[in-house]
């Protein structure tokens, strides 16, 4: 695709995004939510638009090559990765589950299950490609000093004697030659009944007009079949219901050539970074040269002029403000001379800590006071300065950033101009502007100086008997702390109780710029101790058995992955249908063990068909019903199980307490108390 075509998607984005803006920065603070179902439809509804977008930004982050257009879009595009995962956080906090079903917001947005997949951003990669190899070398130079290691994921072994294996074969064979001399006697029977045929009618005396027409007939017959057949499976590939067959020359296909412009795009987006950064330097050092002394004497005229005007005001000259307050940048504020003294006296005056932390003490108990008294009185008066029960969203961290991004791409790019720019290098009239500002930070230090050593002088000729005011250094010099990592390679076979004491204490050193993950999985989490596991794990997440839809979506998936051709031939529904029970594991060693190498030449010639995967699969013992319940009942008893039948439960109390009561609202008070108490015991 093309710059503008990237750019459109860009702005797409943005203007979903200025959408969500309004919603999530109302004008009037939101009232809280009472109905949960409300509440989980809001956030929903708002996590997939949020999705929607990122998917937008990252397509566009991935292959616009502008660098100042990236930085901008980088800044939204880390900001809504953020927002989702709050979204995700507060619906797990509001429903007690890991799992959110989201059927009928799709349907009302007229999306489907692939619109709201979350893609891995390619630039999470790309940009730590040094670093990947990196680690990549120095893993392999470990693992080359263990020396061999014996594969813990090699494939289940039938299990056979040698006598076993040996009748096996011969199974085999004999039946093969059976076949074989089968087949050679039956052509030979049929070769013997069609000389019979032959001396019994004699000579073919058919006119040669009717023949052709009967050959005319088999042909147009076979031609039609033919067409019809072949129309009828491109109009299955064009509907979506058949995957298109694999090209020959797979260099010469759309995937391919889209997937060959992406890299060139991503070569010249290091390409114009590196012109970027270049020129950064040389336009910096430009305005240096150019603007940098005038700008130096317009800084020390103005800061002469500041200096005449404070006397002329107070009488004396003032004091020059610090370099970690501000400098004099304080002074370019338009502020007045007596503004500008009234704030150095304050701090000034204000040097004393310990006096200010006691007095802020004092406040801090006088206010709770005021506010336990009118605490009282309003108990005693009514419930009106009570806070209103509900749900409320609670304050995003992103949401700024992505206003900030927002703000920068209506700023300066919805209305420039790039016809010019045609190959989408960096805009030096940008540059110009923000270095221009780093320039005359840079001067305004060095002006700083020299109108400190100028002041003084002032401050020496009007009062030459004032002595020398003491400097005070302030500062804090803290050591760096230094990370201490531990891996522990251990083998497969290793008591895993030996990392019950060992894990806990190394997951307390990893902090979050490691970008360091801890995934543990388990076939019987039900054996091991719940508190340990919730301490060391932040997520636990039970993985459920596909259903018939996923499964229908796994086989197709996983049979095109490992080399296999969807045809007519191959039911995959029914296939769906008697794998009820089995996991995604299951499938996958069942198709590898169908989908040989010899057997994917074969496919040409001989289709695969459903039957094929039933002897795999019949060796694999499936997920029964009693130990997926066993499953269900041990993460009902985790922290977020707990909770998610406690909230449950409080709505069935809830409803029956609404169902049952018709009274005063006293009665029904007193009727649900009597309910939970029961309970508790």
């Amino acid at each position: 695709m093309s710059h503008s075509t990237y750019n459109k998607q860009w702005g797409e984005g943005q203007s979903a995004l200025q959408d969500l803006l309004q919603q999530e920065i109302p004008e009037e603070p939101p009232k809280p939510e009472k109905d949960r179902l409300a509440a989980f439809q809001l956030l929903a509804t708002m996590y997939i638009k949020y999705i929607q977008i990122f998917r937008k930004l990252e397509q566009s982050y991935d292959q616009i090559v502008h660098p100042q257009k990236r930085r901008v879009l980088r800044h939204v595009l880390d900001g809504a990765m953020g927002r989702i995962l709050e979204l995700k956080h507060e619906m797990v906090n509001l429903e007690f589950s890991e799992y959110h079903y989201f059927d009928d917001v799709l349907s009302d947005l007229k999306l489907t299950p692939n619109d709201v997949e979350i893609p891995i951003p390619k630039y999470f990669i790309y940009e730590r490609m040094e670093a990947l190899q990196k680690r990549e070398k120095t893993l392999g130079q470990i693992l080359a000093k263990m020396g061999p290691q014996d594969k813990d994921d090699r494939k289940e072994e039938i299990k056979m004697s040698f006598e076993e294996a040996i009748h096996i074969v011969q199974i085999h064979e004999r039946a093969r030659q059976g076949r074989l001399r089968a087949k050679f006697m039956k052509e030979i029977r049929q070769q013997e009944l069609d000389e019979k045929n032959q001396r019994r009618t004699g000579a073919p005396t058919l006119d040669p007009d009717v023949a052709a027409v009967r050959i005319q007939k088999v042909w147009k017959g076979f031609a039609q079949r033919r067409k019809t057949k072949r129309d009828r499976e491109e109009e299955m590939m064009f509907i979506g219901m058949a995957p298109p067959p694999r090209p020959q020359n797979l260099k010469n296909t759309h995937e391919a050539l889209a997937t060959k412009r992406e890299s060139e795009r991503r070569v010249k987006q290091t390409n114009y970074e590196i012109e970027y950064q270049n020129a950064l330097v040389q336009i910096k050092e430009k305005i240096k040269e150019s603007e940098g002394p005038d700008i130096k004497e317009s800084m020390m005229d103005q800061i002469r002029q500041w200096f005449i005007e404070c006397r002329d005001a107070t009488g004396k000259f003032p004091e020059f403000p610090d370099e970690d307050d501000g400098g004099s940048s304080l002074i370019f504020k338009e502020k007045s001379p007596e503004e500008l003294e009234a704030e150095m006296k304050e701090k000034e005056e204000g040097g004393g800590k310990k006096k200010d932390k006691k007095g802020k003490k004092k406040d801090k108990k006088e206010k709770k006071g005021k506010k336990d008294k009118k605490g009282k009185k309003g108990k005693k008066g009514g419930d009106d300065d009570e806070e209103e029960e509900g749900w409320k969203m609670q304050e995003s961290s992103f949401v700024p950033a992505i206003k900030d991004g927002h703000e920068d791409y209506k700023g300066v790019w919805v209305t420039r101009d790039e016809k010019d720019n045609f190959s989408q290098r960096h805009d030096a009239e940008l540059i110009k502007e923000n270095k221009r500002k780093e320039v005359e930070e840079e001067v305004r230090v060095q002006v700083d100086e020299l109108m400190r050593a100028e002041l003084k002088n002032l401050k020496a000729a009007v009062d030459r008997d004032k002595g020398k005011k003491g400097t005070n250094l302030a500062g804090k010099y803290p050591g760096k702390d230094g990370l201490k990592m531990l891996m522990h390679l251990l083998p497969f076979k290793t008591d895993p109780k030996r990392l019950k004491k060992e894990l806990p204490k190394q997951l307390k050193t990893i902090k979050g710029d490691d970008r360091l993950l801890l995934v543990g999985t388990s076939r019987c989490p039900f054996d091991g101790e719940m508190k340990p596991l919730t301490s060391s794990y932040q997520r636990i997440i039970l993985i459920p058995r596909p259903d018939y839809a996923s499964r229908h979506l796994l086989w197709r998936r996983l049979i095109l992955k490992n080399g296999g051709t969807l045809t007519n031939h191959l039911d995959v529904s029914s296939l769906s249908k008697v794998t009820d029970g089995y996991t995604p594991g299951h499938m996958v060693t069942a198709i590898q063990q169908i989908l040989t190498e010899r057997r994917i030449q074969a496919l040409s010639k001989k289709p695969l068909t459903s039957v094929e995967f039933i002897a795999p699969l019949a060796r694999i013992d499936p997920i029964y019903k009693e130990e997926e319940e066993s499953f269900k009942g041990w993460y009902a008893k985790t922290p977020l199980g707990k909770k998610r039948a406690k909230a449950a439960q409080a709505d069935e109390d809830g409803d029956g307490g609404g169902k049952g009561g018709k009274g005063k609202k006293g009665k029904k008070g007193k009727k649900g108390g009597k309910k939970k108490g029961k309970k508790k015991k």
